[in-house]
């Protein structure tokens, strides 16, 4: 792409300027364009009308019609997850700008670098309740690193500049640029690069040497360390240094559910996931450690369970580039702020330098760790009800696309068996909505992924919840050529709500039951759906079919593939630490974590 190609003719400069002048419109495609913008997401409306007929002339940005801003915002975090590009989506005011709230909060809780650009009614329109008006800036102030409202066509370079950096900065994150119509549609020079002046965005990613030096001696000292590893790794784009951090020290890793992939699952020494759902050698790993080394995590508490109680006898080593997350939960005795992938190579320079290069003696440590091991392997139960595991298709997805691939999963069971049953061998490629857990995330972020990464097979595997708020956006994959592989993980239930009615509630089914499967009635029948988009469409019911549809989707590439799994409604999420439960459980891992025999 020429950073040069225009998406409009510029007139003359203004008298006294060398700048040429371009509408406010025409000056977000430019601006785009020569940040390196080159895939963009979303839907036009009245109020970000203007910007929409440049970008019809711009051919060095490629939209893509979404068939909801929800998909343009989730498509944007999948498009940035996958690539460690920042990510774009564009929308109209009112309830085009609110239908982007929920990927906005999403993309603020796992820290995603999106960029979201709103129209905004007339200037002298606002706060007269105005056709389509919503106070988008002050909605989504919580949720976003930085919101501009630019009123003045003169001041859209700076503000879009200005929100490519902060978002893809520090710690990654949404941020919000929302115009007014007036704006777009004046005129003004277009001066760039523009000044970018951002007061008190100083973001910190060179660590303090004695700090770094504290916490190489403690690591070199510790008897039972643990490398708690958070999604920051990926983000930082720092797995290459953590692994060369980890065989330095011998230390045991653990990997979050943001994080999975950041340490490969391969590895001797990765002990898993750890948190409510995580593997038992990872979770009590952390709650027995002497030394925790926490490396761009943030003290969950889907992974602590009950805080006071967590790894009560470990010291805290915690890096991290965002100030406010260090001694936020868990009082760090060692607090780093910088980015990670220097401190790690900093770190481990320090830690050889104090060992002399020699690995310190954790072999007790390790009998320890391995002995759980053993004792706990994960596995699942074969279901009694003739119907599909779910946790076996999701495990011949893995092994039959293999680590290249990219996989995107919604929220629920499904997620976490995703998480479980996979084998990450490298960044970037479990995709999923951790922090606030939105269910529809998975068909817009594969669809993202696919863009951004257009030589990967890029799954979606969903629920049949989560694939019913979301599923429009198959319409956008067909009409744009965006070939993704959707596994709808069928139980027709909402099957994470059901776990927990049937452990906590005595088994009282309240209004989850959804009807998608598991009888003559379908409502919906996805395979008809998915034909009616224009995709491929396949049901599976039978395990001995279930290799033959994956392969037939791996091999399908003009269109997207959906496979209706129909799996057990009863397949349950092991093992599980009950919410606000303490993780020092050695005993109740042992009388509840189910035991599963070599087969499963």
């Amino acid at each position: 792409m020429s950073s040069d190609t225009s998406a409009a003719v510029p007139r003359p400069p203004a008298r006294g300027s060398s700048a040429p002048v371009l509408t406010g419109a025409e000056a977000v495609v430019r601006s785009l364009e020569l940040l390196g913008v080159t895939d963009v997401f979303g839907l036009p409306g009245g109020a970000i009308l203007p910007v929409y007929d440049p970008l019809m002339d711009s051919s060095a940005l490629r939209h893509v019609l979404v068939r909801h801003e929800q998909g343009a915002g989730h498509a944007a975090e999948g498009y940035a997850a996958a690539s460690n590009k920042v990510g774009v989506a564009i929308a109209t005011s009112g309830p085009g700008a609110t239908n982007l709230v929920t990927a906005i909060a999403d993309a603020y809780m796992d820290s995603v670098p999106i960029v979201c650009i709103t129209g905004q009614v007339f200037s002298n329109l606002m706060g007269t309740d105005a056709f389509q008006e919503a106070d988008i800036v002050g909605i989504t102030m919580p949720i976003t690193k930085h919101s501009f409202l630019v009123k003045d066509a003169a001041d859209i370079p700076g503000a879009i500049a200005a929100a490519y950096e902060i978002a893809g900065t520090g710690r990654p994150g949404p941020v919000l640029v929302d115009i007014t119509k007036d704006a777009q549609q004046a005129e003004a020079p277009f001066v760039w690069p523009p000044k970018i002046d951002l007061p008190g965005y100083r973001p910190v990613t060179k660590a303090h040497g004695k700090q770094i030096q504290a916490a190489a001696q403690l690591l070199a000292g510790a008897s039972k360390p643990v490398l708690y590893v958070g999604g920051g790794v990926i983000r930082s784009q720092a797995s290459a240094e953590l692994l060369a951090l980890a065989e330095a020290t011998g230390a045991p890793v653990v990997t979050t559910l943001m994080a999975r992939g950041a340490f490969p699952d391969s590895h001797a020494q990765h002990l898993g996931m750890p948190g409510m759902h995580g593997t038992v050698p990872a979770v009590l790993a952390l709650q027995e450690a002497d030394l925790l080394v926490s490396l761009g995590a943030r003290f969950d508490d889907r992974v602590t369970g009950k805080a006071a109680l967590f790894a009560p006898n470990a010291k805290v080593v915690h890096v991290d580039i965002d100030p406010a997350e260090i001694s936020k939960i868990r009082s760090a005795d060692v607090p780093i702020v910088g980015d990670l992938r220097d401190v790690l190579v900093d770190l481990g320079a320090a830690f050889q330098a104090v060992t002399g290069g020699a690995r310190p003696d954790i072999t007790d440590w390790w009998a320890f760790l391995d002995g759980l091991r053993d004792e706990f392997p994960l596995g699942y139960a074969q279901p009694t009800d003739g119907l599909l595991s779910p946790q076996y298709v999701i495990s011949r997805i893995g092994e039959l696309t293999g680590p290249e691939g990219v996989y995107a999963a919604g929220v629920g069971q499904h997620q976490m068996w995703a998480a479980q049953f996979i084998k990450y061998e490298r960044p970037n490629a479990w995709l999923n909505s951790g922090g606030a857990g939105t269910m529809g995330y998975s068909v817009p972020a594969a669809m993202g992924a696919k863009v951004a990464e257009p030589d990967r097979v890029v799954w979606a595997i969903d629920g049949d919840g989560c694939f019913q708020m979301t599923n429009q956006e198959l319409a956008t994959c067909v009409i744009n050529n965006i070939p993704i592989k959707v596994a709808i993980i069928n139980n027709s239930s909402l099957g994470m709500v059901r776990q927990w009615q049937t452990l906590f509630y005595n088994g009282r089914y309240s209004n989850t039951d959804l009807n998608t499967g598991h009888d003559t009635i379908r409502i919906p029948d996805f395979v008809k759906l998915a034909e009616a988009y224009g995709c491929m469409a396949l049901r599976v019911e039978k395990e001995e079919d279930v290799d033959a549809a994956i392969r037939t989707a791996l091999e399908t590439n003009d269109r997207p593939v959906v496979i209706d799994f129909v799996v057990s409604a009863d397949a349950m999420v092991w093992p599980m630490v009950p919410q606000g439960v303490s993780n020092s459980y050695i005993q109740y891992a042992r009388d509840h974590a189910p035991k599963f025999d070599e087969e499963a």
